[in-house]
C-alpha cells in the first residue's frame, strides 16, 4: 500500500529511533563510573600495600581494595563494550528502518529496472579507458567527450562502460 504525501509516520518508527539510544547512555556512564572507581581502589590498595613492610599486613589492602578495584575495572570495560555495541546496533536498526520506510514509486510486485542510458551515439573521454552511450551519467555534460574512434574499439584499447553497458553494434 503506497503512502500518500500527507500520511504521518507511525508512532512506532519515532519511538524505536529515540528509545534505544536513551537506554544505552546509562550503561555507558555506569561503565565509565566503574572504571574510575576501580582505578581509585587500585591506587588506594597500592598505597596501603606500599606502606606495610610485612606480607600479613599487606593482605587486607589487597583483599579490600586491589582485588575489588580490578574487578570493577573489568566490569567497566565490559559495560563500555556492551554499551557501544548496543549503540551501534541502534544506529543500524534506525538506518534499516529508514531504508524500509522508503517505498518505491512503482507497484510493489513489479521490479523497477529503468535503463541508465539508451542513446545510440557512443562517446569517450580522451585519455580514458571506457566508451559510453551519449546519455551515460559519466559523460553527460562533459564538454571534452568526443565520438568514439572505431580504431580504438577494434584494437580493444577501450572497454565498454559498466554503468550504461554500450554495445558495439550501437555505433
Amino acid at each position: 500500500m503506497p503512502k500518500t504525501p500527507g500520511t504521518p509516520r507511525t508512532p512506532r518508527t519515532r519511538t524505536a529511533r529515540s528509545a534505544r539510544p536513551r537506554t544505552v547512555r546509562p550503561v555507558l556512564w555506569t561503565g565509565w563510573a566503574a572504571l574510575a572507581a576501580g582505578a581509585v581502589l587500585c591506587v588506594l590498595g597500592w598505597y596501603g600495600v606500599s606502606g606495610e613492610r610485612f606480607a600479613e599486613r599487606q593482605l587486607p589492602y589487597l583483599a579490600s581494595c586491589t582485588v575489588p578495584g580490578a574487578a570493577l575495572i573489568v566490569a567497566g570495560a565490559v559495560l563500555l563494550a556492551h554499551g557501544r555495541e548496543a549503540l551501534a546496533a541502534a544506529r543500524v536498526e534506525e538506518l534499516y528502518g529508514l531504508l524500509v520506510a522508503a517505498e518505491p514509486s512503482e507497484a510493489a510486485g513489479e521490479p523497477v529496472s529503468a535503463p541508465v542510458a539508451v542513446s545510440g551515439r557512443l562517446l569517450m573521454i580522451p585519455g580514458g579507458t571506457l566508451w559510453h552511450r551519449a546519455d551515460c551519467p559519466l559523460v553527460t555534460g562533459k564538454p571534452e567527450a568526443v565520438p568514439v574512434d572505431g580504431r580504438l574499439l577494434a584494437t580493444g584499447e577501450l572497454a565498454p562502460c559498466p554503468i550504461c553497458e554500450p554495445d558495439s553494434a550501437d555505433d
